[in-house]
């Protein structure tokens, strides 16, 4: 595998990208939409932290300083973030923060924490205490919404906050409860704590099938948490939960690549395939934890054949540079307005598959730094 041409691909993706047109979001780039403060963005930032940390060049650092600096204000006010959206998905790009403010101590960027910590105060909860996805999506917990908020919220509680981290074990806790299949081993998409959405199990609560992506948006929130909480009773109830479904996961892998397929549980049905995101998010999650010591050492074996798999089958060298598809643009769950997100196997194997886009990019990249901090 030539992984040097990963470093000059992320590069290409930087050099060709602004503040105002990221090259990887390309759900603003279809839609010409202006830039926002969004969590496609957030992702890609937080791996170019990672590829800083591991390579050294000041490249990545200095364009993510650009990114944050074009939206905080010097009060910590964020240009586009809507309150009254309560979007976890917002919350995502304030991981960077704390490493802007470690390196500067530029108060703006503690301020902005500060306001995307209150904005986890307001959010709204479930009867089980767990955050909303949204507004626009009453009383629902998404797995990806435990991506987009919990690292953010234990990394303000381990810099700013008392350490307690409680609130973010409980909510998971809340998901292995409501949201996990014993017979599978697998999480469902969605919840809806009052059972009525249109797309829920009325008995349940859960939507009908599992997303590999939403899987690997739990798995790699619960890699990183494990590496932010102290070791305590707590750590010990996310590393339980985390070995179990990596355990589960491995079981559903391609053979032959390593990939995970789009709905993971039913491979070589008609019309799936094997997608790059969440494969990519396995990859990073069983490569990391296992340099964690979490996961049993034969994991990040799995992880690099996952990686490799992802390099032989989706990454292709052209005269521009390297382009990575299998990439699924995004899916989700209604809302009641748009029943065509209904959770079927149908709907999530309709979803445009594309190039270089940031849902798949970011963990490819995460994944890479764990392959580097391998290498000797």
């Amino acid at each position: 595998m030539d992984y040097k041409k990963i470093d000059e691909y992320v590069l290409q993706l930087v050099e060709s990208s602004t503040p105002e047109r990221t090259a990887w979001n390309l759900e603003k780039i279809r839609e010409g939409k202006p830039a926002s403060w969004n969590y496609i963005d957030g992702c890609m930032l937080t791996a170019l932290m990672e590829m800083e940390a591991i390579t050294g060049d000041q490249r990545y650092s200095r364009f993510v300083k650009e990114c944050v600096d074009h939206f905080v204000g010097e009060d910590g006010s964020i240009r586009t973030f809507k309150p009254e959206a309560c979007n976890l998905d917002d919350i995502n790009e304030g991981r960077v923060l704390f490493a802007l403010y470690e390196r500067t101590k530029d108060e703006r960027y503690r301020k902005a924490a500060d306001f995307l910590r209150g904005q986890l105060g307001r959010q709204p909860r479930t009867q089980e205490g767990s955050f909303w996805h949204k507004a626009i999506y009453p009383n629902q917990v998404w797995l990806d919404g435990i991506y987009m908020a919990q690292p953010f919220y234990a990394l303000y509680e381990k810099h700013f906050g008392a350490g307690d981290c409680s609130d973010t074990v409980g909510q998971i806790k809340n998901v292995r409860a409501k949201m996990f299949s014993q017979e599978k081993g697998l999480y469902f998409h969605g919840y809806d704590a009052s059972k009525t959405a249109f797309w829920a199990d009325p008995d349940t609560g859960c939507s009908k099938n599992f997303w590999l992506r939403s899987l690997g948006w739990f798995a790699v929130a619960l890699a990183d948490l494990l590496d932010i909480l102290p070791e305590d009773g707590k750590r010990r109830d996310l590393a339980s939960i985390f070995t179990e479904l990596m355990a589960s996961a491995a079981r559903y892998a391609d053979g032959e690549t390593g990939l995970y397929w789009q709905v993971p549980d039913q491979g070589g049905r008609e019309g799936n395939y094997l997608e790059t995101s969440g494969s990519a998010m396995m990859s990073y999650a069983m490569l990391k934890g296992a340099r964690l010591g979490v996961l049993d050492k034969e994991y990040a074996a799995l992880g690099q054949k996952t990686f490799d798999g992802i390099m032989e089958t989706y990454l292709t060298f052209t005269e521009a540079g390297l382009n990575l598809g299998g990439i699924c643009l995004v899916a989700g769950l209604g809302p009641e307005n748009n029943r065509r997100r209904d959770g079927s196997y149908e709907y999530y194997i309709s979803e445009p598959v594309v190039e270089n886009d940031a849902k798949g990019v970011a963990p490819f990249v995460l994944a890479y730094t764990e392959i580097k901090r391998l290498q000797p």
